[in-house]
């Protein structure tokens, strides 16, 4: 059996896409309230809040995939994404299920220097601060041995689907309803971002490889980085359109940041904005050279078109 925790999201239901293609038949969802990506899937409603829960959740799987977001509020990721992280482990390490995390790069430092799998941590913000201390606390549990696991990091989302993210919502999503795209801060610095089935192939892909475990991977991305000017020149070309964009100075998402809450929850990520993203993930690539990486004009593509 394996169990993806919060399977609702669109890297849940990606990675229970890629695990029936490739891997297995024998899926349980796991979610609030629950629905098949596969025919074959089992369902189990389950709060990752309630320890008991958790428990009757991971009962009898081989692999267990933690995927589970929340609401971007910052008072809710700070009182409950160390919970949800202290029951997963528990039982995880109760029924010897070898536990995968996916993981962001909020605890990174937000500068332009190269982000590999060595990069300490230097979150800037409580956003930050609590996704730090969730992967330290799945680290700590990986180096005394209590749970056999591993985590798997990506930078910002874009893809089809359900797939939420600042690209999607303020550039893609624009340009296809025939608005003009809001840019975040800068229109001239390079993005590293992952394709989300990219993203969910990749898990599935480390999530069966004996090996994997026991360490940190960055999740595959597209090295032909491009600036937000170059994306929405590209998208527009995808869409057969003139696209249009502004950008939002950091002032004026200040100013915003007061009537509008999700602008007031992001503002701890503007900074990477200002300059070049450089995200790494070279050890994947050396690892698993077959895997095909998808480019941005495909992945573009894909998501516009949908």
């Amino acid at each position: 059996m394996q169990t993806i925790l919060g399977a609702n999201g669109q890297i849940g239901s990606e990675l229970a896409r890629a695990l029936k293609k490739d891997f297995t038949d024998n899926i349980r969802l796991v979610s609030r309230t629950p629905k098949k990506i596969n025919n074959t899937d089992e369902l189990l409603s389950a709060n990752l809040l309630d320890g008991s829960q958790t428990q009757k959740a991971v009962a009898g799987s081989e692999i267990v995939y933690l995927t589970a977001g929340l609401p971007i509020d910052t008072n809710m990721w700070v009182e409950q994404f160390p919970i949800m992280m202290r029951n997963v482990i528990d039982a995880c390490a109760k029924h010897n299920a070898k536990l995968v995390y996916f993981d962001n790069t909020y605890m990174y430092p937000q500068s332009n220097e190269r982000l590999t799998e060595e990069t300490p941590f230097l979150p800037y913000g409580e956003k930050g601060k609590v996704r730090g201390l969730i992967a330290s606390m799945l680290l700590d549990a990986m180096s005394t041995g209590q749970v056999n696991a591993m985590i798997c990091r990506a930078p910002e989302f874009y893809g089809p689907g359900k797939t939420q993210s600042i690209t999607n919502t303020a550039v893609l999503d624009k340009l296809r309803a025939g608005d003009a795209a809001k840019v975040f801060i800068s229109d001239n610095t390079l993005r590293t971002l992952i394709y989300t089935p990219d993203a969910s192939r990749a898990m599935a892909l480390l999530g069966n490889t004996s090996d994997a475990y026991g360490q940190t991977w960055h999740l595959p991305c597209d090295d032909n980085r491009l600036t937000y000017k170059q994306i929405v020149n590209l998208a527009s070309e995808i869409l057969g359109i003139q696209g249009k964009y502004s950008i939002l100075k950091k002032w004026q998402l200040s100013l915003l940041s007061i009537v509008s809450k999700p602008i007031r929850e992001t503002r701890e990520l503007l900074p990477r904005y200002a300059v070049d993203n450089i995200f790494v993930s070279d050890k994947f690539k050396q690892r698993f050279t077959e895997f095909e990486i998808t480019t941005y004009r495909d992945g573009l593509t894909t998501t516009l078109k949908e």
